[in-house]
């Protein structure tokens, strides 16, 4: 098929990457023009200007969108029903918020155009490994597109999950529960490293993806941060979101279903970026007022 890719970020241009290797004509554009090279070296089509895309794909055309969610995500799709035709198809591959998806399939189905909404996980490994696509939208289109994302996903590593806003949905759950898992992993081995045994974190983390309930990809990660910086020298304690654990939350909030789990790994980011605590410095100070205990004084 003919698939054109906007957005050369390190998802996009591995999935263009991918999607030319397995014989798709790609066609690519991205803001900045320095990805140009790297595009021609695997056989891609780069192009300057969104708008210069269509001249390059049969009808029915379909452009993936891998831009970084909001203004982005809007600013592309405008640009793309300037230059496009009714039927063609315009996937949003990012992370954006469900509600948004829902709110713009409105829109670009009342002006003739197909959508649909693909939650893609795999991260950098994607390229190597193949993506899990979680992908929302009519499926007449999702048909039409199904050899796209054989190409991009692992083997069973695709679904369409219906109506359009379901893909970022399922994606936004995916990361809320991924941020509970990456918690429990950190802490666990946090108690590890501190609990005054010898012991060797890779060796475990390697030692528990072997018939354990709690062997996962994670920790397989995990073993090869370890095996190449055992103490993680260098590495700051800052974790950032990328927004999709905050839509959880709200998610969960808005439907009334607890989610403690999933709610106080979002927080315990939020701590990671304090260098200094005021709130640990409120509850020493009334400690002290209280109760006599010391206060360190820094």
């Amino acid at each position: 098929m003919q698939v054109a890719i906007i957005g050369m970020g390190r998802m996009g241009l591995n999935m263009a990457r991918r999607l030319s290797e397995a014989g798709h004509k790609t066609v690519c554009w991205n803001r900045s023009v320095e990805k140009e090279t790297e595009v021609k070296e695997f056989g891609g089509m780069f192009v300057g200007d969104i708008s210069d895309i269509s001249k390059h794909l049969d009808k029915r055309r379909v452009y993936i969108i891998m831009l970084p969610a909001g203004a982005p995500v809007d600013t592309a799709i405008g640009e793309v029903m300037n230059s496009a035709e009714p039927g063609d198809i315009i996937i949003d591959g990012g992370n954006s918020n469900y509600k948004d998806t829902i709110a713009r399939a409105k829109m670009i189905t009342e002006k003739g155009f197909s959508f649909m909404d693909c939650g893609t996980s795999g991260g950098v490994w994607g390229y190597k490994n193949g993506y899990c696509l979680m992908i929302g939208g009519q499926k007449a289109d999702f048909e039409y597109c199904e050899p796209i994302f054989r190409s991009l996903a692992t083997e069973n590593g695709y679904l369409h999950t219906g109506a359009a806003g379901s893909g970022h949905y399922v994606k936004m759950i995916h990361n809320g529960i991924e941020y509970g898992m990456l918690a429990a992993y950190g802490e666990g081995f946090e108690l590890m490293k501190k609990s005054g045994f010898d012991l060797d974190l890779r060796k475990i983390s390697g030692l528990w993806n072997n018939g354990s309930v709690v062997r996962s990809w994670l920790l397989e990660l995990l073993e090869n941060a370890l095996d190449k910086n055992p103490d993680l020298n260098g590495i700051k304690g800052f974790v950032e979101d990328s927004g999709e654990g905050r839509w959880t939350v709200a998610d969960a909030i808005e439907k009334s279903v607890p989610a403690p789990v999933i709610t106080l790994s979002l927080l315990s980011r939020f701590v990671s970026r304090q260098d200094e605590s005021f709130s640990a410095k409120i509850i020493a100070a009334l400690r002290n007022e209280f109760g006599g205990h010391s206060i360190k004084k820094g």
